[in-house]
């Protein structure tokens, strides 16, 4: 392919644009930027809190499986099409042994990261079809090697994980690519979160950083890179998989 890595106008020819479900969060802004940045237009869900910036941005409970739709058409009217769905929303859990997690919690969970990711992605085929585009989940690290306490994150992030893979089967006859993005141990997102919360200590993060080949966290710019590269032509026949970005933590 003619584009180059980090090339401006990378996504400049598409029709359409970019969707970041979940743009208001650490993951989600750096993936919004980077799309503009490689001239995608894009827009962006919230769930509170309305992100800074110029693109257009929907509020979204993902808990409401009836609203994804209209959300997903008015991206879709305001864009002039979508040739890219990205899922990088994901509520934040406390880390807890399964043993401790009630099956309210458990299923609570299914069903806004789960449920909800099917429920944005379901109405955005016909779109990605005229577009040839694709779906870019982030989801985590976690479900290629389980870090104690993290089920609670990361059984709902297996669940989106199998329906990108069945979506790939099925609507590649269709033009659309579907893949993942697992995010390791981070400085943005999530892992901020839980190292700004004290959820993981000093302790906690000193092994965590052992078990890290590379011995250091990734960014959320990181995790933006990969996901525009597999959104862009260069991954043009690259679809069904998922690309971990963890400094090598599941080797």
């Amino acid at each position: 392919m003619s584009a180059q890595m980090g090339a401006p106008d990378e996504f400049a020819g598409r029709t359409g644009g970019a969707l970041v479900v979940g743009g208001s969060g650490g993951l989600g802004l750096a993936i919004a930027a980077m799309l503009a940045e490689r001239g995608s237009a894009v827009a962006v869900t919230y769930r509170t809190r309305r992100p800074d910036g110029d693109h257009s941005a929907y509020p979204l409970d993902l808990g409401d499986h009836a609203a994804g739709a209209g959300v997903v058409e008015q991206a879709a009217a305001d864009l002039g099409g979508l040739h890219t769905l990205v899922y990088a929303a994901g509520p934040h859990v406390p880390m807890v042994h399964l043993s401790a997690v009630e099956p309210a919690a458990m299923a609570a969970q299914l069903a806004t990261d789960a449920a909800g990711f099917f429920s944005v992605v379901q109405p955005a085929l016909p779109h990605l079809r005229a577009a040839s585009g694709s779906v870019v989940a982030v989801t985590t690290a976690a479900t290629s090697r389980f870090p104690v306490r993290d089920g609670l994150s990361s059984a709902p992030k297996a669940a989106v994980e199998a329906l990108a893979r069945g979506l790939a089967a099925e609507e590649g006859r269709l033009g659309v690519r579907v893949n993942c993005v697992g995010p390791g141990m981070l400085t943005d997102g999530m892992a901020e979160r839980l190292i700004s919360s004290g959820e993981l200590d000093d302790e906690a993060l000193a092994i965590t950083r052992r078990n890290i080949p590379l011995r250091r966290f990734g960014s959320a710019s990181d995790i933006a890179e990969a996901v525009c590269f597999l959104a862009s032509d260069r991954a043009g026949f690259i679809s069904g998989q998922k690309l971990d970005v963890d400094g090598g933590y599941g080797v």
